[in-house]
């Protein structure tokens, strides 16, 4: 069976006035000349659309995953290249899309928990759009790109950056406005932060992210009627998220619950795991039931359904209007996920389930489709990257790489591995750092301490607390499950000593040029497109 792109969203009256309001806004802002600090594009530029899931994993049919109903998003790898090793920076949203927005590792933005901006620490640094925008692309965003608190924050800007763009639009829809008392949930009340799932008996277009998918297809009609400037247009989905909110009609029937799967055999699998590896668990997971756990998959694999669908239907509507052929796409998640591996859900651990994220890039004229990147890559790429296909000038301080040169030639290595952090200690599981990770490149403050974790094509090693709270070790070639840990073996030792002067090697870059992680000033700021 097709999934069904949402139908035509129904505008009411107000809604009718608004729309007339904002079109107008759109067309009249594409006209304007740029403010003298700020260059106008190349003839000839691409746009950007930039495509973001929240809380997506790999269960995607382009990634091989044998249940998952996901066409529209497998007929967009099979345009560009799909990148099978790609990971964040941090398994959270607020310090991954602080990260992946600036170009740089959370111990250079001191964005380490939710909740945050990082103007609250670096003001002065461009942001990925802003860039975009101050050398002359039309800055466009419709949903989630910084963190919010899903899903009580949908419909408002979140934690936004305002000087990132010229457009911003926050649809609420019934999973936000109506359904919240019939979510099930593990935690009563709450629904962003722990396992909950609805089937709603509301099809597509009452809800949120096909309103996104709505609004991003009336923007781009605006784009392909006013050409006289590229744009940069940001959709950030708000599904498969908890709480795991999407029609029951079809995708929750997509999904048989005898069909779901029950991890196995967690006890034995986490026998030789340190403490800190499992410290995201939660205690209110202690008492779900395996029909809960079918239950809470169903829903996770129906939400990231829906959110194909209104990928569909964004896509579709480039191809339709003609822009497709200007225009770089990307598609990427925050970051992975956990439905059950080693005992575990939700994200803020280093597995490979909870740190690697999908990533797609369709260049038009750079890339060719169908093809598969295999070296690791991280989100710090996709800034440089965009940059340089675009003949954007970058901030000097990046701390990516460009993937252009494994866009053209899939086979290219680049930099060859990928670095997740995570913090474990007071405040930290919580997502509530305000910022203060360890101090320097080796302390730990207050209790707390830094895990990094880094990924090679066949390795995934990680270090907590510099190996002071434990190592892990995992060949990828034969165990890619990560179920054994291979670090405490003298047969591994020759292994273990190569990885670690590496990871360390690679720690030292994340850091700013002062060897400190900046932190939260106190305060307001006064939001700027560009420097005074």
């Amino acid at each position: 069976m097709k999934s069904p792109a949402a139908p035509a969203l129904p505008r009411t009256k107000a809604s009718l006035l608004f729309s007339l309001a904002l079109s107008l806004l759109v067309s009249f802002s594409a006209t304007l000349p740029r403010p003298a600090a700020a260059a106008a594009a190349p003839t000839g530029a691409k746009n950007v659309l930039f495509l973001i899931a929240d809380d997506l994993n790999n269960m995607l049919g382009a990634y091989g995953d044998p249940l998952a109903r996901t066409p529209h998003i497998d007929k967009l790898a099979a345009r560009g290249v799909r990148f099978d090793r790609a990971y964040c920076t941090y398994p959270l949203c607020g310090p991954s899309r602080n990260s992946m927005l600036t170009g740089l590792y959370p111990n250079s933005t001191g964005i380490q928990g939710n909740s945050l901006i990082f103007r609250q620490t670096i003001p002065e640094q461009l942001s990925l759009s802003q860039a975009f925008r101050q050398q002359g692309w039309f800055a466009g965003r419709i949903g989630k790109l910084y963190h919010y608190n899903v899903p009580n924050s949908v419909g408002t800007a979140g934690h936004d950056d305002p000087a990132s763009w010229e457009l911003a639009i926050n649809p609420a829809g019934v999973d936000r406005t109506e359904e919240h008392a019939k979510i099930t949930t593990l935690s009563p009340g709450q629904f962003g932060g722990t396992v909950s799932w609805y089937a709603s008996p509301k099809s597509d277009e009452h809800h949120t992210d096909a309103m996104l998918a709505a609004d991003a297809e009336w923007v781009l009609e605006r784009f392909a009627k006013q050409r006289q400037r590229p744009f940069f247009l940001a959709v950030g989905f708000f599904r498969p998220h908890t709480p795991y909110v999407a029609p029951k009609d079809p995708y929750y029937g997509y999904y048989p619950r005898e069909k779901m799967r029950i991890v196995p055999n967690i006890k034995e699998d986490q026998a030789d795991i340190p403490p800190a590896g499992l410290a995201s668990y939660k205690r209110e997971q202690d008492n779900m039931t395996d029909d809960q756990r079918r239950d809470a998959l169903q829903g996770y694999y129906a939400s990231i359904s829906f959110m194909d669908a209104q990928v569909g239907r964004v896509v579709a509507a480039l191809d339709r209007l003609g822009l497709a052929e200007s225009t770089i796409i990307v598609f990427t998640s925050d970051h992975g996920y956990h439905t059950g591996e080693h005992g575990l859900w939700q994200k803020q651990s280093v597995f490979e389930e909870s740190a690697r994220v999908p990533l797609l890039i369709v260049a038009p004229g750079v890339s060719k489709g169908k093809s598969v990147a295999a070296s690791p890559v991280s989100h710090l790429d996709i800034f440089p990257t965009l940059t340089e296909l675009a003949g954007v000038k970058p901030p000097a301080n990046l701390q990516g790489q460009s993937l252009v040169p494994l866009l053209r030639d899939p086979s290219a290595t680049g930099r060859g591995w990928a670095l997740t952090q995570v913090n474990r200690g007071p405040a930290a599981a919580a997502g509530k750092g305000k910022g203060k990770a360890a101090a320097t490149k080796s302390e730990s403050v207050g209790g707390r301490f830094s895990g990094y974790s880094l990924r090679t094509p066949r390795w995934r090693y990680t270090e907590w607390d510099a190996g002071k709270q434990g190592r892990e070790l995992y060949d990828h070639d034969n165990d890619p499950r990560e179920l054994t840990n291979l670090a405490t073996l003298p047969a591994h030792a020759t292994t273990v000593a190569t990885l670690s002067a590496q990871l360390q090697a690679a720690v030292k870059t994340t850091f700013p040029a002062s060897g400190k992680v900046p932190e939260i000033i106190e305060g307001t700021w006064a939001p700027m497109v560009v420097a005074p």
